[in-house]
């Protein structure tokens, strides 16, 4: 059993999952940033790797994204950084990215560097279903990663069953159509988790996008198994001194530790 299978069968309400993007805010802060993510208690870590265009994230993720590019990381140093983390981290961590330049580095050795280093599994937006069944997914397996499909609340039931069926961990619930950052109107959210719920899909559902403090967290979670914090953490981070004590206070006040 994986990681994430692991967390799920100990804790099937109230898991928060944090994004962080690799490299930022510093070239050296990945791990420190991560460690701290653990040890205020943040049951996942979603480690985004830093791309010039990435489609589904917001201003704040982007400009992380920039700033992460400027301080010189890649896809190579994050795999250095990754080196020997499971000395220091147990939670879960997935990679979040986009195709192109996990292609650029070669996507079978992608996966086999991933899974060596010990990270549990991918969430690639931009990676269609039709390709992952014809082709990529028998390299992610075969490499015992677990992967990631997004659905929103525009996804037909058909297409949502299939995506879960697809996907292993968990399910990515996109609150909205909308990029990351956005308000949101959590009745309209609540709705639609309820209806995802209701599906009694395989996958727990993790739903992101706007959910960014304690009162956002705890309108969705009784209707998921957890949520994703990105945009609101990386603002914190961005906007601190020491990300470290930065990290400390975002995730204990939204655990409301």
């Amino acid at each position: 059993m994986g990681r994430l299978h692991e967390l799920f069968a100990r804790k099937n309400r109230d898991v928060l999952n944090v994004y962080i993007t690799a490299g930022f805010p510093k070239m050296d802060s990945t791990i420190t940033v991560m460690e701290a993510l653990q040890s205020s208690g943040a049951d996942l870590i979603e480690l985004g790797m830093p791309y010039s265009d990435p489609l589904a994230d917001g201003p704040v993720i982007q400009e992380s994204s920039l700033q992460a590019l400027a301080n010189g990381m890649t896809i190579e140093k994050l795999f250095e950084q990754l080196k020997g983390f499971r000395n220091k981290i147990d939670v879960p961590v997935v990679l979040m990215g986009y195709m192109n330049p996990v292609l650029q580095f070669g996507f079978e050795k992608f996966c086999e560097t991933a899974a060596s280093v010990g990270v549990d599994g991918l969430i690639l937006p931009d990676l269609p279903a039709f390709e992952f069944e014809s082709h990529y997914g028998e390299i992610i397996q075969k490499n015992g990663l677990d992967f990631i499909f997004l659905v929103t609340p525009e996804t037909s039931e058909e297409r949502v069953r299939k995506l879960d069926a697809l996907s292993s961990g968990f399910l990515y619930a996109v609150s909205s159509s909308s990029t990351t950052g956005k308000e949101k109107d959590f009745n309209a959210v609540v709705n639609y988790l309820k209806r995802l719920e209701g599906y009694g899909l395989k996958n727990p559902i993790l739903v992101g996008f706007g959910i960014k403090d304690r009162e956002t967290f705890e309108a969705v979670t009784p209707y998921a198994a957890g949520a994703i914090i990105g945009s609101a953490f990386i603002k914190a981070v961005s906007e601190g001194e020491d990300p470290v004590k930065t990290t400390i206070a975002f995730v204990k006040n939204v655990l409301n530790k």
